[in-house]
């Protein structure tokens, strides 16, 4: 396979395009952030990177916290209309007709639209260049009750999260495998124990 070389650029994909809330219950915002990720386990740990000018910077500098809401491919235009406007001249929770939720932790409101919401508080703030980021613990999750079975386990894929890559949005599509499945030993289908397995 033949490749071009080009100079270093931010073609990582596809990544998360996620609706970031910030602020209060009476004075809110939603950015949209695609520069975002889980950055360590335990603690659960996540990060932002905002850039300086954005008017969501500055409230989420001062309070120290948010909420990262992820987002149904049903919201997509939506969540690409909460990254092109700023909420310093439009209210978009009102906008596109979005419901604020009390978070359990957080003082910032989750947009109850979506399946799944991380609240955050802000660790460090470490300016990069163009962006700063923002580490932060991942100190509650809320979770669309649809999601989970009798069991308590959750099924993510029921969500019909989008994708972002390089400029487009994508639908997630069918479950390819799950961790961990290239190490486990295809089942013969041939005698044996139960479900075709040997015993």
């Amino acid at each position: 396979m033949s490749k071009v070389q080009w100079n270093g650029s931010t073609l990582l994909a596809p990544v998360p395009a996620v609706m970031v809330s910030c602020g209060d219950m009476e004075n809110s915002n939603i950015i949209t952030i695609a520069w975002t990720g889980i950055i360590n386990s335990t603690p659960a740990q996540t990060y932002i990177s905002v850039r300086p000018s954005r008017y969501s910077y500055d409230i989420i500098k001062k309070s120290g916290e948010f909420v990262i809401n992820l987002t149904p491919s049903s919201l997509v235009r939506t969540a690409d209309y909460c990254g092109i406007y700023t909420g310093a001249k439009v209210d978009k929770f009102q906008k596109k007709k979005l419901t604020k939720q009390q978070g359990s932790v957080v003082s910032c409101p989750l947009i109850a639209e979506c399946p799944l919401s991380l609240e955050c508080r802000v660790k460090e703030i470490i300016p990069l260049g163009s962006h700063d980021m923002f580490i932060a613990d991942i100190v509650a999750v809320d979770v669309d009750e649809k999601l989970i079975d009798q069991n308590g386990k959750l099924h993510l894929e029921k969500a019909g999260l989008a994708a972002y890559a390089h400029g487009d949005y994508f639908a997630l599509g069918k479950k390819i495998g799950s961790f961990g499945f290239s190490a486990k030993k295809p089942s013969s289908g041939k005698g044996g124990g139960k479900n075709g397995k040997r015993a």
